[in-house]
């Protein structure tokens, strides 16, 4: 049996799989948990990153404004379901990503400046006060995912270069550096394989350390005659070299199907940012942007998601 290497969580949000379901990954059955009703002046909140923080869970959260600008703000729950959110905007961008590292928090983002998006690199220790840090790539990259420890005495960063728009193309990257200053050390992950996610692929929530190694969420797009259909993947990492895929499923795991996924500002989106896990049950909760819209959630265990990698394994 797979077991996650870290603490345990004991209040992560879940819910027990339906009978007779035969897939690794379920949805919750209050989708969304979280609309542009959550706040004033959003036209949408979706692609958001959530951490445990005290006796709770703090997060930052994607909010497009009603002028369509993208935005980032602070919020804060007891059950990780049930948000409260901060209007006060603490960075301009989208798709954040947040881990703990030695008992500071670190926020990954998709930073918007005058030559191209970069990857924004912050600290704060109360989700208050925020130190924001060089930027860790240059122009033009998405998908910034930093490792939730040092691997080898270095910070490591889950990266895929792009292009100024919607990019028709994409593979994931490994960058490191010794002090989130000055990064190289650049290493090839994978590229997309399968139909499903034949036009992209990047990195999704902080990896999550198990005793098979590094389980990676992601996003691969699939490109129809109707446009990008965004869906969720699986693959582990090594644990010491995590440049080096040891299994990756054929097959996507979650794939817009209901309609807060298929309905929206841009249809037909399941795009994975944040997981909560607990070490003493395997269960990991999963929040995803749903059609560019709303937050939603969805629940797995270590068990079923490696079983399911392993058996559906592309690497051979």
């Amino acid at each position: 049996m797979a077991k996650i290497l870290g603490p345990a969580i004991k209040n992560i949000p879940w819910q027990e799989k339906p009978a007779g379901y035969p897939y690794p990954v379920w949805r919750y059955t209050e989708n969304p948990i979280i609309t542009r009703d959550n706040l004033f002046f959003a036209n949408s909140i979706f692609n958001s990153a959530v951490v445990p923080y005290g006796d709770g869970f703090a997060g930052v959260f994607r909010v497009d404004d009603r002028t369509r600008y993208h935005t980032l703000v602070v919020g804060y729950s007891k059950d990780a379901i049930h948000w409260d959110l901060d209007d006060k905007v603490i960075f301009n961008g989208y798709d954040p990503r947040l881990c703990e590292i030695e008992g500071k928090y670190y926020l990954t983002w998709v930073n918007l400046t005058p030559h191209g998006t970069t990857i924004g690199v912050a600290v704060t220790e109360d989700f208050k006060a925020w130190t924001q840090l060089e930027d860790a790539t240059y122009p033009v990259t998405r998908n910034g995912v930093l490792f939730p420890k040092k691997i080898g005495g270095e910070y490591v960063l889950l990266v895929r270069p792009c292009d100024r728009g919607h990019t028709p193309y994409g593979d994931i990257f490994i960058q490191r550096s010794k002090d989130l200053n000055y990064w190289g050390n650049y290493r090839f992950v994978m590229e997309p394989v399968q139909n499903w996610e034949m036009t992209k692929i990047g990195a999704g929530p902080t990896p999550i350390e198990t005793d098979e190694g590094w389980l990676l969420f992601y996003h691969g797009v699939l490109t129809s005659c109707n446009g990008f259909t965004y869906s969720m993947g699986a693959a582990i990492l090594d644990k010491d070299e995590p440049w080096k895929v040891l299994h990756r499923a054929d097959s996507f795991l979650l794939a817009p199907h209901e309609l807060y996924e298929t309905v929206g500002d841009v249809p037909n989106v399941v795009f994975p940012c944040a997981a909560l896990t607990d070490a003493a049950t395997g269960r990991i909760a999963i929040y995803y942007g749903a059609a560019d819209t709303t937050v939603a959630l969805a629940f797995t265990t270590v068990d079923e998601v490696v079983d399911y990698i392993k058996a559906h394994d592309l690497i051979k």
